[in-house]
This record gives structure tokens, sequence and C-alpha cells, in this order.
């Protein structure tokens, strides 16, 4: 197996949509290491992105035979190994960071991202499923104070929720609804998102300025993406707007830093867009 191979099983790039997430817990919560636990959800969603090839194995044989599993690039015990492998690295990571605080919340999102893939990914609770994963993830950061940062959680969980509902179009594409009614989550989430950055009174002037600034992005780049969905639901169209709500986490993870204060974390994120975007034409984070 290359490495190339493995970057592909993992959808290696979409690694850069996942700092963000617990950096923006760790700035509303207080205390322990929520900067540093970006290392255990990377592990745990490179696990699950593993594990997720494993358990479509026979789909994909069927609907896109070019992927690692199918075209026997990498055999399905290797692809349930690294799964497994990076599933503990991630909740062993999370101990050591955390302790029993983090323990408590990165128990419950691995279990989640196994249940996704295994059993929930195609029934109706599954863009819930998902989507709860990433405002856990936020939590993680927050996770000597979690109720602190229910906010950008909640803005993490709506947007997850609305791509991955999105994303189920992306083989034989969607419905117009569909997509308008993401596009109009997409927009609430930037409102409440900029409503929030403007009126924290604890952050200066400058931040609460980015964090709107930020949610405004979000709002055109995202939303624009899932508009052009809605009136051409094609899969390819579909793809475009799944790959850009991907890349659009960094926005909205910026804006909820910088209302916080954390312009240099805010800058760190949303500078990761490009890269994100680079290597995502190499390799498809979806």
């Amino acid at each position: 197996m290359r490495v190339a191979d493995l970057v592909e099983l993992t959808r290696a790039p979409a690694a850069f949509s996942i700092p963000g997430d617990a950096w923006s817990g760790a700035a509303h919560g207080a205390g322990g290491r929520g900067w540093a636990m970006p290392l255990a959800s990377t592990c745990l969603y490179w696990s699950g992105m593993a594990f997720n090839d494993w358990c479509d194995r026979e789909v994909d044989a069927r609907e896109r035979p070019e992927r690692p599993i199918p075209s026997g690039r990498v055999t399905p015990a290797a692809a349930l190994g690294i799964a497994a492998g990076l599933g503990a690295a991630g909740l062993g990571t999370a101990a050591l960071l955390g302790g029993r605080s983090a323990v408590a919340i990165g128990a419950p999102l691995a279990m989640m991202v196994v249940a996704y893939d295994a059993a929930a990914k195609d029934a109706p609770v599954g863009p819930l499923a998902m989507a709860s994963t990433r405002g856990l993830d936020v939590l993680l950061g927050a996770h000597a104070s979690p109720a602190a940062a229910w906010q950008p959680a909640l803005a993490m969980t709506a947007h997850t929720a609305g791509l991955t509902w999105l994303s189920r179009g992306e083989v034989r594409g969607t419905r117009p609804g569909i997509a308008a009614a993401v596009t109009a989550g997409t927009l609430a989430v930037a409102a409440a998102t900029a409503h929030a950055a403007h009126h924290d009174r604890d952050a200066g002037r400058v931040a609460r300025l980015a964090g709107v600034g930020l949610a405004a992005a979000y709002a055109v780049v995202v939303g624009r993406a899932q508009a052009r969905a809605a009136a051409d639901p094609t899969a390819d169209a579909v793809r475009t707007a799944t790959r850009t709500g991907i890349g659009g986490f960094s926005l909205l993870q910026g804006a909820w830093l910088a209302r916080r204060g954390r312009l240099a974390a805010a800058a760190a994120v949303v500078g990761a867009g490009p890269a994100y975007r680079s290597l995502s034409r190499r390799w498809s984070p979806t």
C-alpha cells in the first residue's frame, strides 16, 4: 500500500477542517488542553473515513470502483486495521491530553463515528448522526467546561447536518428542494454566527468585525455553491457544493474563534483553506 493510497483512504486533506472545531471549543471553554486536542480529533476523523470505506466496500465496487478498496490498492483487512488503530490512537491521545473529562466526550464521539458508518449513514437520522460528531468535536476542545461552548458546537452541528444531507446526492444528484433547504440552513447559521460575534461584549472591535466578516464570507462561499446545486441538482454540482462545504468549515470556525478574540488562531484556520483546496483537487475529501 502506497502513502497516496492511505491518504485517499482516510480523506487526509479534509483533516484541514478539523483543528478549528476543538480550537473553537477551547476558545469558549476554560482550562484543559483544548488547543492540543486536534491531535485526537484528527485521528478519530481519519479512523472514521477508513472505516467508512470498509463498510461501503461492496457499494463502492459498483458505484465508485476507483476507490482504494474496490480497486485492490488497499485490502479490506488493512482498511479495518487502519481504522481501529487510528481510533485507538485518537482516544488514547484524548486521555493523555485531557484525562477523564476528555474521554467522557471522546468516547461518545468515537462511538458515533462507528455508528454512523456501520448503521446510520443511509437511515433518515444519518445527517444528524454525522452532525453530532462535529458538535462533539467542538465540545472535546472545551472538555473542561463543555457547556460554555454550546454555541459554536450547535453551529458546526447545523452546518454538518446540511452538508451531509446534500452529500447524499453525490452519485445520482439531488432534488432542488433539498439543496434549497440546505442553502437556507447555511444562511441561518451564518446569520446566527454574525449576530453572536457582533453582540459579544467581551471581544474587542476588531474581533467583532472579523467574526462578522468571516460569517459573511462563509454565507457567500458555501451558500453560493449550494444555491448552484439547487438550480442544477446534478451529481457534479452536488459534489462541488460538498467539497466547498467541507472547505467552508474553516470560515465558520474562524468566525467563532475571532468572536472570542483568538485572531491568530482564526487566521491559521482560514489560512488552511488554500491548502485544503489544492490537495482536494488531487485527493477527494468526500
